[in-house]
């Protein structure tokens, strides 16, 4: 899952940047409008967490802009301000959801995870391959009765695997939907997660590398 996070106040868009990121997510940060929009020109994002009060470019402005030229990508507008008027006003504009600050974090997952299932093709929270299970609900994999150990990253790219339902998923794909922006795409980054994912899924290996291609399960 890809996320931008549109949040002038510094800490704020951090801590909750690294909230997600500690869920599994790929998260990019912007800090003003201006910059929101070209994160949203440059990448495919699933979800948009947009503060509505930013400066330079408004919220509002953000918002037009994403439904206007990037239909797949869902937006959750935040606001300082939760009156029932406020609240029609940003879904008018074409927000697809819309929570007021202050929020319990547990609940902004929840409602980006909601998001983030209409973004694309629907994936069921459970997934299974083989002796392969995965609860996205509940973060959990096994490997048989065998429970599964995994890193965040570990986890989401296990996911995106299973998801793909045996189609070959590039290198560049896993790196766009399971990191963000600050990953270097000339790195072994993928094929050392990889590594450490065929490691904790034990034998027999289950991850199958096609030459030039990417890797299935």
């Amino acid at each position: 899952m890809r996320v931008l996070v549109v949040e002038d106040q510094r800490r704020l868009a951090q801590a909750l940047a690294e909230g997600l990121r500690h869920e599994g997510m790929a998260v990019d940060v912007s800090y003003d409008g201006a910059d929101a929009l070209t994160h949203v020109a440059v990448n495919d994002y699933d979800v948009v967490v947009l503060d509505r009060d930013l400066p330079a470019v408004h919220g509002d402005q953000v918002c037009r802009a994403i439904v206007a030229d990037h239909a797949a990508a869902k937006v959750l507008m935040l606001t300082a301000s939760s009156t029932i008027a406020d609240r029609i006003d940003g879904l008018e504009l074409g927000a697809d959801d819309y929570l007021g600050k202050p929020f319990e974090f547990a609940e902004l997952v929840a409602r980006v995870r909601a998001l983030a299932r209409r973004a694309g093709v629907a994936v069921p929270p459970r997934l299974e391959r083989g002796e392969i299970t995965l609860d996205s609900s509940r973060r959990v994999a096994f490997r048989g009765d065998r429970r599964l150990m995994l890193s965040p990253k570990e986890f989401a790219l296990l996911e995106c695997l299973l998801a793909a339902d045996g189609r070959v998923v590039s290198a560049e794909e896993l790196l766009a939907r399971v990191w963000d922006e600050a990953a270097d795409p000339f790195t072994s980054t993928v094929k050392t997660t990889i590594g450490r994912l065929r490691a904790k899924l034990g034998e027999p290996a289950v991850i199958e590398t096609i030459r030039e291609a990417g890797y299935r399960i």
